[in-house]
């Protein structure tokens, strides 16, 4: 139920407050309800359900998982079938995700309209260290407010792209209900790998353009250099290391103009996509009047329990960074609401890094890997094991990938990286591991079935217990 308050009434006062709808302001709204009777939410979006719902995670991953099932029909006389016509019905794709993002938005939607919570359908900003006015007139007061407005699409200063009109972003793209004919991608980063290699594979000429020597620097150069390989394969023109001089328009599409290794190039497509990533959404909130700062890169300056510098005032999600992860979001907010109310919670900080992208092959990576490792000075035993040696990546066509595992000199295990088929569902086996402070040994004691892609983590394990061996000996 939507309540509206008397609109004569010049104040309204809550125990808690959230600014944003999404995983991490639901989450936070829904904990401090447990003990606080008064917990308003105000979102004014065009349609409440948050980024992951409507234009993230589930759109995205329903389309890939799609392209998906299409490149391995296509592929099918090496699994010996004859598939005749392989090819994509972007009508029935598009009406499919629309189902089914709609289910999700329906029942967060119903959430947030439900008799527990204050909905206010409206944009916000601070008046003041606990006060807040809505894009009306009305003013609403709270004990603690959270901030988790989100991030909104960055567009770097590339000569030319300002200017363009109807550029792509991964809204219009998770959006299509056409075949594009070609499209160029301007990035190299999550969003920018998991539609570049969507839009090849259900039959788009891409072309993919990064600043970068390498793809995806949240994740290893050992993992990047891999997909890179994959993605030529596939036939996607992928150009890294690049600098872009001009971007234009053309009466077909696009031009990109760019220098890589010395020389200079154009690429020409009929659509362009900016996939350069996004940036806090904080503009508007007017932060000062709240005394709450910002970091350099923008994102909300917060610190334990993602406090801000006004200890009233916390931040979640997008807006407050570190990571832009929906299960960091909602570690995040509920952390605050807990610690706004007076609950007993961990620190969000810390809990240890998990992060999976979602392109074939699957990268996924918990706690830290080598480059991070080295950079911190830890000293470390490490593994791999290579996914084209095993039984059940070689007849499932899945070649490409490795496990490799970080440990202490005592096997404590610090981080694993898993490039491969499921790798998002197999990294978890490292996750819990990480969590409980289990270590190689206590791994290996547990039994593995065979023949399944989990039982592949065992033998860098095993590489591992026998160097830590070695080494006390």
């Amino acid at each position: 139920m939507i309540e509206e308050p008397n609109r004569d009434m010049k104040d309204t006062h809550f125990n808690f407050l959230v600014l944003g709808g999404g995983s991490a302001g639901y989450a936070a709204a829904r904990t401090a309800r447990e003990v606080v009777d008064r917990v308003a939410i105000v979102d004014g979006s065009e349609q409440l359900g948050g980024l992951c719902i409507l234009r993230g995670c589930m759109p995205s991953k329903t389309l890939i998982y799609s392209a998906e099932v299409l490149h391995n029909a296509q592929r099918g006389s090496l699994f010996g079938l004859h598939v005749p016509d392989a090819r994509v019905d972007m009508a029935k794709l598009h009406r499919r995700k629309v189902e089914i993002i709609g289910e999700f938005a329906d029942y967060r939607e119903n959430g947030l309209e439900s008799d527990r919570f204050t909905l206010f359908r409206n944009h916000a900003e601070f008046t003041g260290a606990n006060s807040i006015r809505l894009d009306d007139g009305r003013l609403l007061t709270a004990d603690k407010i959270l901030i988790s407005t989100g991030s909104v699409v960055q567009v770097p200063p590339i000569p030319g792209l300002r200017e363009l009109d109807e550029v792509w972003t991964s809204d219009e793209v998770l959006d299509l209900d056409f075949l594009p004919e070609s499209v160029i991608i301007l990035g190299g980063g999550i969003v920018a790998c998991e539609l570049s290699q969507y839009l090849n594979r259900i039959g788009s000429k891409v072309t993919q353009i990064q600043r970068s020597p390498h793809l995806l620097k949240e994740m290893s150069p050992q993992a990047a250099i891999l997909l890179e390989k994959v993605f030529r394969e596939e036939g996607i023109d992928l150009i890294t290391g690049s600098r872009i001089t001009r971007i234009g328009q053309t009466k077909e599409g696009y031009e990109v103009e760019f220098a890589s290794g010395g020389k200079h190039f154009i690429r020409r497509a009929k659509h362009l996509f900016n996939a350069l990533g996004r940036a806090p959404n904080t503009q508007g909130l007017k932060l000062d009047s709240a005394g709450v700062k910002v970091r350099r890169n923008g994102y909300i300056k917060t610190g334990s329990y993602n406090q801000t510098d006004n200890p009233d005032i916390y931040a979640a999600g997008d807006v407050a960074g570190p990571e832009k992860i929906v299960h960091v979001a909602i570690i995040q907010g509920e952390a605050a609401a807990r610690h706004a109310t007076g609950q007993k919670t961990r620190d969000p900080s810390d809990w240890d890094f998990l992060g999976v992208i979602f392109t074939d092959p699957q990268i996924a990576l918990a706690g830290k890997n080598g480059v991070t490792l080295e950079a911190e000075g830890v000293e470390y035993v490490s593994a791999e094991y290579p996914w084209d040696d095993h039984g059940k990546s070689i007849l499932m066509e899945a070649k490409h990938g490795y496990a490799k595992v970080w440990a202490d000199r005592s096997g404590g295990i610090l981080g694993a990286e898993i490039v491969g088929k499921d790798a998002g569902e197999l990294i978890h086996v490292f996750s819990v591991a990480i969590g409980l402070k289990a270590n190689v040994v206590d791994l290996l004691q547990v039994p593995w079935y065979h023949p399944t892609l989990s039982e592949m983590v065992t033998y860098p394990l095993e590489e591992i217990a026998e160097s830590i061996q070695r080494i006390s000996n």
